[in-house]
């Protein structure tokens, strides 16, 4: 049994309610429901009490040191068998560090600690560290995104990862570590022996300085399957440097984002080598670099080698007008794996959207969802659009966001909508003005077909 509620001002009543169905429940998800310490002694009785419960999410909560206080009291009972706990943005301090460290060490059970958005700092984290160290702990998935981290932690983290194999996921996003703390930590990732699978360093304000370091990771360890170091300075000379790790034949990486790295169409070489001949690489984010057209053209034409796998490339706010969507098309019509495409806030205009289209309308292409948000999309070329969803049915999601498509465009899109052969489950139209009259079919065409979503 599922408990799933997000959003909701939970009242007393409600709650009272609620609690007699937790008792049963496998799994509890409660996000952002104003919960406050006092619901957290609760939920330390049922954890105490429902040896079924394995998963725990209270994230987006202010619950405070003091209500992890109360819930880690469950949690220490021998009749807890939870595996997976979500405290993100909940309000927590370097002194709820000293309660889940003896959680870690006392509790085998417990795989996943999510733990991001809090003010852990250095000092708290460093001391959730030694609970890992401890040969109860068989803890896989760690995220401390945002917890207000400093390159002090590297050397606490580094022995963590020495003592703890079964360690799968670390997540260190958005903290501020700097190239030498990165260095340092994959110089412990290297001799770990953990299997790391995912290491996610966005906005650690990295540079170039520590991509070789990176890249012997991604050499020596062929469990890294998702690599994420966006928004960091790394530029062409950082992402030829990752390269040579990626390109290894003991890199096996399936999901590599780069967004927001600073990278030009002088990278696009080695991003088409990348991606035309490792196999394993089934999704890339290049958002918000400036490719240009030029650099996209490369990408195409590493999406038509017979050995690339890609199923979804990312490559919004690139620099990218009409002058590549021929290439684009060219690809469209070739490759049978890609399935996502984010395009949007890209000046590709009606006359590229309709090459665009003629590639999306090969046998060959099945693309599931289609991202053209801010693509300065007009009335004008809606009608292709329209025939486009009313007749590929892989396509499940269109965002048409922010591109002045007017009533009489919005109806286009809806006349397709509303026809047997269209699959379309999602449609995203943010920031487009439309009438009332419109609104009205909108809502309607939502009744009728239940399966539909639009978002607006």
């Amino acid at each position: 049994m599922e408990l799933d509620i997000q959003c909701e001002e939970i009242s007393p009543s409600r709650w009272t309610e609620l609690l007699t169905t937790m008792k049963s429940c496998k799994t509890i998800r409660l996000d952002d429901c104003n919960l406050s310490s006092s619901n957290c002694e609760d939920l330390s009785s049922i954890i105490n009490t429902n040896p079924s419960l394995t998963e725990l999410k209270l994230n987006n909560n202010e619950l405070g040191d003091a209500g992890v206080e109360y819930l880690c009291k469950g949690l220490l009972t021998p009749s807890c068998s939870l595996q997976k706990l979500w405290l993100q943005n909940c309000n927590l301090t370097s002194a709820s560090c000293e309660t889940l460290r003896s959680v870690l060490s006392a509790q085998p059970s417990l795989t996943e600690l999510h733990v991001g958005d809090n003010r852990l700092g250095t000092a708290g984290v460093k001391v959730l560290c030694q609970g890992m160290m401890n040969p109860s702990c068989k803890l896989q998935k760690l995220q401390l995104e945002y917890c207000e981290l400093t390159a002090d932690i590297v050397e606490a983290l580094n022995a963590a990862l020495q003592s703890k194999p079964t360690l799968k996921e670390l997540s260190l996003s958005n903290n501020t570590l700097g190239d030498t703390a990165v260095k340092q930590l994959c110089w412990g990732l290297v001799e770990a022996s953990c299997n790391l699978e995912l290491l996610h360093l966005e906005n650690c304000g990295i540079t170039s300085d520590s991509c070789l370091e990176i890249s012997a990771v991604l050499r020596s360890k062929s469990s890294l399957m998702d690599l994420s170091v966006g928004d960091n300075k790394i530029g062409d000379s950082g992402l030829a440097l990752l390269c040579q790790g990626l390109m290894h034949p003991s890199c096996k990486i399936q999901k590599l984002w780069l967004w927001d790295c600073d990278l030009t169409s002088a990278s696009c070489k080695d991003l088409s080598r990348l991606i035309s001949t490792k196999e394993t690489l089934t999704e890339i984010s290049l958002i918000d670099n400036n490719l240009r057209d030029s650099g996209m053209e490369m990408l195409c034409q590493a999406l038509k080698d017979p050995t690339c796998k890609l199923q979804e490339l990312w490559v919004r706010e690139c620099g990218l007008t009409a002058a590549c969507c021929k290439a684009v098309s060219s690809a469209l019509t070739t490759n049978k794996h890609l399935k996502v495409l984010h395009i949007g806030e890209n000046k590709l205009g009606d006359a590229g959207v309709e090459l665009l289209c003629e590639g999306l309308m090969h046998p060959n292409c099945n693309i599931q969802s289609l991202w053209l948000g801010n693509c300065d999309v007009t009335l004008g070329c809606c009608a292709t659009l329209a025939t486009v969803m009313a007749t590929k049915q892989c396509l499940t999601e269109l965002d048409l966001s922010y591109n002045p498509l007017d009533d009489e465009g919005i109806r286009k899109i809806c006349e397709a909508l509303r026809k047997p052969s269209c699959n379309v489950q999602q449609l995203i139209l943010y920031d487009i003005l439309w009438s009332s009259e419109v609104e009205d079919e909108l809502r309607a065409l939502e009744e009728s077909k239940p399966g539909v979503k639009i978002i607006s």
